[in-house]
């Protein structure tokens, strides 16, 4: 199972002031009757994928360096409402693939959706995240998104606004940092983590989450631009694939991650956290947060255990 999670992660992939994008509403102010719309924008996000990942490097900043050849990847994702309080809402994207016939599983990102933070969770840089508060302006009208990895640690956060003007349902973050994605980490390349603005946008057929990343790391003393990334991921709605092993795969470990997701919350409120990065995984914790819910799945080993044993896998590697 590890050896097909890593080739699967392999084809499908994939501190800095907070900052909101100047777009505003219609008529330069925040409709309150406009909450209904932002939700139902965020929600039609749920459902089933083919998925399609375009990266693709586009302008340097640095003397001598050249632009990567386009990264393209795909697959099939599910896209599942986790939780939903009204001003809440969770969303854990599950990777489906097949070998030999067989379905292979893959816990992937999750998106939790926040209406009018008062704090974020956003990227430090150095295998570091920290509660960052978010002023009453910035934070009207508005919604945070915070992106979780794998094994639900932490991968970056921002906030922004849904726009609907034209029949386009639009949310655009304002430039939060992020660790780099696998697609760059395992290269060891000289730029360090991303400066990145997104855009979601709901289609008649899905959705796409565009990405404007700049590719910062340490150069002469100081941060420096080494080249700007466009990426565009794509989310058609098609169901002709294994669907019910990843509702089956959920149904049998969300015990499980939803202990998992209130640790790093726990973590997440004291006001930092700290989990090494890992090329391959994302965070150290992931080969074995990962690998219990396998086993749990697979009949090995009992929910109560795993948990004790993320608690152990916790206390030794997250601070």
């Amino acid at each position: 199972m590890t050896f097909h999670r890593r080739h699967v992660l392999a084809a499908a992939a994939a501190a800095a002031p907070l900052a909101l994008p100047t777009l505003v509403r219609a008529q330069g102010a925040y409709d309150p009757s406009a909450f209904d719309a932002d939700r139902k924008a965020i929600l039609a996000m749920a459902g089933d994928y083919k998925v399609r990942f375009d990266f693709r490097e586009t302008t340097p900043l640095v003397a001598g360096y050249t632009p990567l050849e386009p990264k393209l990847s795909g697959g099939h994702e599910v896209v599942r409402v986790i939780a939903d309080t009204g001003r809440f809402i969770s969303l854990q994207h599950i990777l489906v693939a097949e070998h030999d016939g067989a379905p292979i599983i893959i816990k992937h990102w999750r998106q939790d959706w926040t209406w009018q933070p008062e704090s974020v969770l956003t990227y430090a840089g150095k295998s570091a995240w920290k509660l960052t508060p978010v002023s009453a302006a910035e934070r009207a009208g508005a919604w945070s998104q915070t992106v979780w990895q794998t094994d639900d640690s932490p991968r970056y956060g921002g906030v922004g606004r849904w726009t609907h003007a034209f029949g386009e349902a639009r949310w655009t973050s304002g430039p939060t940092w992020r660790p780099l994605a696998r697609r760059d980490a395992i290269r060891n390349p000289p730029y360090d983590r991303y400066d990145a603005v997104n855009r979601h946008i709901i289609t008649p057929t899905g959705w796409v989450h565009l990405q404007d990343n700049a590719k910062i790391g340490p150069m002469d003393g100081r941060l420096t631009t080494f080249v700007h990334e466009d990426g565009l991921n794509t989310y058609t709605r098609f169901d002709g694939f294994q669907v019910r092993a990843a509702d089956d795969y959920w149904a049998a470990t969300r015990d499980y991650w939803a202990a998992v997701r209130a640790a790093w919350d726990r973590a997440a409120a004291k006001g930092t956290v700290k989990v090494q990065e890992e090329p391959q995984a994302g965070s150290v914790t992931g080969p074995t947060l990962m690998g219990l819910a396998d086993e749990i799945a697979e009949g090995k080993r009992t929910t109560p255990a795993a948990i004790a044993a993320a608690h152990a896998e916790f206390a030794a590697k997250v601070a």
